[in-house]
């Protein structure tokens, strides 16, 4: 089993009211569950049980990200979540061969993105934060969808994912 940490801070204070369950449990079990997966699924040659993966989680606002999307991706709107990959770094493999704590990344959600997205699927608010943490924690793993066939490989294991969460397909109409 790999070992995760995670690091959470609460940017929104409405996240608390949002999710009236225990985020850090919910986030900590979620991002576990998709980084064992993953090693099941497709072994990443930089994980191994003697290392232990670091993510950050950072929970806020659309005021926020809309702020982050438009620096760092030129897109000037909110988002319902932003991924920060480090994986994207030139030296990440050769770092992570000499490193046990290897830092996967950043990601944060914004609360109103999430909470309109969820009114309009008719989904739970914990079942959507599930879903949107397990995307972005595939991001930081090296997944993306780009194309098409990237899209549906990564669909399919975020499918799977929830699925161990108890959490239906979020890509059913």
């Amino acid at each position: 089993m790999i070992k995760t940490s995670l690091y959470l801070s609460i940017n929104e204070p409405k996240w608390e009211k949002a999710l009236t369950d225990n985020i850090l449990e919910i986030a900590e079990e979620t991002v576990g569950l998709a980084v064992n997966f993953i090693q099941q699924k497709e072994p990443l040659n930089f994980i191994s049980e003697t290392k232990e993966l670091c993510f950050n989680l950072c929970l806020s606002n659309d005021k926020e990200v809309h702020a982050l999307n438009k620096e760092f991706r030129g897109i000037d709107k909110p988002t319902n979540v932003l991924s920060f990959a480090n994986i994207d770094d030139p030296d990440f493999e050769k770092q992570a061969k000499k490193q046990k704590l290897l830092e996967m990344g950043d990601m944060i959600i914004a609360l109103e993105t999430m909470q309109q997205e969820a009114k309009i699927k008719n989904i739970s608010l914990h079942d959507h934060f599930c879903h949107l943490l397990t995307h972005s924690v595939l991001h930081l793993l090296g997944y993306d969808h780009l194309t098409d066939t990237e899209a549906e490989h990564m669909e399919n294991f975020e499918i799977q994912i929830l699925q161990l969460l108890n959490i239906n397909n979020p890509y059913e109409e």
